[in-house]
């Protein structure tokens, strides 16, 4: 827990990782950087998708486009949370000489987005009144 306080502290100090460990070659900092960037691109695509069913959905019973409004929203909102973390916690490693860290946060939001597809296929074939 307390390295994840850390962690936290340090998304708003990047200059403080410069102070662990060795510079590694800018290449791998520049693709950490590259990473954390196609994160936020996922983020802002499933808070897009997510206003889109709420705004463009009308017709849907409100459960289901509430619902599935929310569980993009989330999945955005912890996506781009995600994005920073792991950011924080890529550069930290490779200063350090270490592996990088491994997360189980891809398999969860694919499992997420998945669900919601399959929500919105059942919406597709079944009509908008559920």
């Amino acid at each position: 827990m307390i390295d994840f306080v850390r962690n936290v502290r340090l998304w708003f100090a990047p200059g403080e990782v410069r102070r662990e460990g060795d510079t590694p070659d800018y290449r791998f900092s520049l693709a950490n950087e590259r990473t954390f960037l196609a994160w936020l691109r996922t983020a802002l695509a499933l808070i897009g998708g997510g206003f889109a069913v709420d705004q463009f959905l009308p017709d849907l019973r409100w459960g289901w486009r509430v619902g599935l409004a929310l569980a993009l929203l989330a999945a955005g909102a912890l996506c781009a949370l995600r994005a920073v973390n792991h950011w924080v916690r890529c550069e930290r490693a490779m200063r350090r000489g270490e592996d990088l860290p491994v997360s189980r946060f891809p398999a969860l939001l694919s499992l997420v987005v998945a669900v919601v597809a399959g929500a919105m296929v059942a919406v597709v074939l079944f009509g908008w009144d559920g």
